[in-house]
This record gives C-alpha cells, sequence and structure tokens, in this order.
C-alpha cells in the first residue's frame, strides 16, 4: 500500500498544518443548517483537501458520497446521482456531497454539468464540499459565488520533515538526513509527493523526476511488472522504467487491450490506465511536472498477482486507437461492413485490424476499393497521426 494511503489522518487532530481552514470547516458544518452555502477548499495538490472533506464528515457523523469532474460533466449524470440524496435524507441517512478536482468539470466535455451543480450549490438540502486546486479560472466566478471559498495552504517545511520522520519512523525505514531534506524541499508543501518520494527511495529506487526520462527495455520491464509475486516488487519495477509518461500509458494500454484477460479484468485495468491518462494530461496542460510522482501510483493499480497480461506494442497511441474504436456512427458503419467481410467481430476489427489498415494508407501500400465516402472517413482519421 502506498504510505500517502496508509497514513492518511484517522480524525482532525491527526492533520497537519492549515490550522485555520481545518477551524473555518468545523465551524461551517457545526452550524450547519439546511440552506447554508456550501464550502469551496482551494489549494495545491496533496495539502489535504480531500482528507480534510473526509474527516470533518467522520467527525460530525455524515455519510459522505464523493464525486469528481467526470461525475458532474453530464447534468442528466448528476440528477441520477444526487437526485436520490438532495429528496430523500431520511431513507440515505446523513448524507454529505463531496465533488473533487471541480475546476476541471469546464471545457467541450462539459454538458450542462456546471449549470446544473450550481443551481444545486444555490439551494442546497444536505451539506455540500467542493474541492479545487485554483479558483482563478473565470468560468469558476458561478460556482464561487455560490460557495464560501477557504484557501489550504503548502504544508511548511519544518512540518512536512517532523511528519516524514514520524512516518519512517512507524515504517521501519530509514533515509539519511541530507535526502529526507531533500524530499521535503522538493515536494514543496506537497503531503502525498513526499511520502511517495520517501517510500520509493526507501526501497532503493528513485522515482521519476520531471522531464528527467531515461531508456529502458519497455517489453522485458512491462512483462517483468506483469509477472511480479508481490506488489512491493511490481513497484519497484514500474518506477524503474524511465521513459516518457505518454510512452508509458501506450505500452500497458496495448499490452491490455491484446492480453487474453476476462471481462472484468479488462474493464479494471482499462478504468487504471483512463486515470492515468487524466494526470498525464493535466501535467501537459499545466505543466506542474512534479505531479509525475503521482502517475505510478495510478499505474500501480494495474498489478494484481497472476495476471495474464503481458506486452504488446501498437504503432498508434491509445487516445487515437480508442477513438477509432467508439467514435462517430459513420466510422461504425464501415467498421461493422469491413468486421462482416473479414468474418471477425466489430470491436476486434476497430482495435487490431484498422489501425493496420489506416498505417497502409497512409503508406499507400494498399488500395481498400471503398466508396468515396468512406475513403473520406478514413482520411479524417489519417489527420489524426499527423
Amino acid at each position: 500500500m502506498m504510505w500517502s494511503e496508509k497514513h492518511r489522518p484517522k480524525n482532525l487532530l491527526e492533520m497537519i498544518g492549515n490550522e485555520d481552514a481545518k477551524e473555518s470547516c468545523v465551524q461551517w458544518l457545526g452550524k450547519w443548517l439546511k440552506g447554508s452555502k456550501p464550502i469551496l477548499l482551494v489549494g495545491p495538490p496533496g495539502v489535504g483537501k480531500t482528507t480534510l472533506a473526509i474527516l470533518c464528515a467522520r467527525q460530525f457523523g455524515y455519510d459522505l458520497i464523493g464525486l469528481n469532474a467526470s461525475d458532474v460533466r453530464n447534468k442528466e449524470r448528476i440528477n441520477d446521482i444526487l437526485g436520490p440524496v438532495l429528496g430523500n435524507m431520511s431513507v440515505l441517512g446523513r448524507a454529505m456531497i463531496f465533488v473533487d478536482e471541480v475546476d476541471g468539470i469546464y471545457g467541450k466535455s462539459d454538458y450542462g454539468g456546471v449549470q446544473a451543480l450550481v443551481d444545486i450549490l444555490k439551494e442546497p438540502t444536505v451539506p455540500i464540499i467542493l474541492a479545487a486546486n485554483s479558483d482563478k479560472l473565470d468560468k469558476m466566478k458561478d460556482i464561487k459565488k455560490a460557495t464560501k471559498t477557504i484557501q489550504l495552504r503548502p504544508i511548511p517545511p519544518r512540518l512536512l520533515r517532523l511528519y516524514l520522520e514520524s512516518v519512517l519512523k512507524k515504517e521501519g525505514a530509514s533515509l539519511s538526513i541530507g535526502t529526507i531534506l531533500k524530499v521535503v524541499i522538493e515536494s514543496r508543501g506537497d503531503i502525498r509527493s513526499m511520502l511517495n518520494t520517501a517510500q520509493a527511495l526507501s526501497t532503493g529506487f528513485e522515482p521519476l523526476s520531471e522531464k528527467s526520462f531515461m531508456t529502458a527495455d519497455v517489453e522485458e520491464t512491462v512483462n517483468a511488472f506483469f509477472k511480479a509475486k508481490s506488489i512491493d516488487e511490481a513497484r519497484s519495477i514500474l518506477y524503474s522504467l524511465r521513459i516518457d509518461p505518454g510512452e508509458k500509458i501506450d505500452a500497458f494500454y496495448s499490452s491490455v487491450i491484446t492480453s487474453d484477460l476476462t471481462k472484468e479484468e479488462m474493464q479494471r485495468m482499462l478504468e487504471v490506465i483512463s486515470e492515468a491518462d487524466i494526470i498525464y494530461g493535466k501535467i501537459r496542460s499545466t505543466q506542474e511536472w512534479r505531479l509525475l510522482r503521482y502517475l505510478d501510483s495510478v499505474l500501480l493499480g494495474l498489478y494484481k498477482e497472476g495476471t495474464a497480461a503481458r506486452y504488446s506494442k501498437y504503432n498508434l497511441a491509445w487516445p487515437v486507437l480508442n477513438r477509432l474504436r467508439w467514435d462517430g456512427r459513420a466510422i461504425k458503419q464501415l467498421t461493422t461492413m469491413l468486421a462482416k467481410k473479414m468474418h471477425v467481430s466489430r470491436s476486434d476489427f476497430a482495435t487490431f485490424y484498422l489501425p493496420f489498415l489506416l498505417y497502409c494508407m497512409k503508406t499507400k501500400n494498399l488500395d481498400l476499393g471503398l466508396e468515396e465516402s468512406y475513403k473520406e472517413i478514413l482520411q479524417k482519421e489519417l489527420d489524426l497521426l499527423k
């Protein structure tokens, strides 16, 4: 288990730093009445926003219902999830809603979710806590108006050092004083980052640093990861794969979708890869390269002793493969037609055959003899590869 989870505070007294924020949350929840303004916790990753929400709910006897940006982008989904909570308190007990990464709702993927959430925030029937890394976005103004903002700040180095030393003692591990100071300073007040880095160093492996990637035998390392005999062995192997994060995600994705796995196992692994891709997307868009320390923590969720997954490589990135596989009525029509001709399922054709056909078209080594309309569809997909 990652130390950041194993040593998560069990009560508010164990939570270090941000005393003002803790006091504000306790006073708000202690005086909460129907219609009370929700609160918005704002602060950088790893300072305890989620932990604070969990501990407040626990201390005041609420059942926490946790959501994130992907859960609240769609108006219908919000109503499906929160409707029973907001309208049947006596049936569901004392509910409290926590929406994490609310600043990630915005963009083309917002299908009425923001406005639906704002409407709920204006007339809350249960306590609601939201969390965001930043409230500076113009699009956050509606949510800010409907909430009370509580700022969480990076944990001071002095407190981080004391906390890290206590965790090392509990784990029976040790690091030199120089290493401890380096880990504390480089964490920049991020508790999760500090603990994950310390855990890696204590096992003899140095985690990824910003934009610092080394070559590695990807096939050998990925296969060793899947064949590992324990979670600790898998973690060490994963940390040793020093390649570009995007390539690492691609390597695991192509391996998973080509392996002989049960539907349940493949679904579990693909959800892990999707979460990793979301984190990497945020890193690239915000240039917060220190968050790379979290990527391996997420990818570690792929591990399960005895899994049949093995390394396999594709020449197309997994987001492109996904778009080929799932997006567009016209693409589905095309894949259905060609799948029948090749006597395979549409899913297998879209995943295994279509990328190869696109490659052949790109290199002009194959004439499919298709109608012009279908050629135009494939050409649009080829444009994604440029």
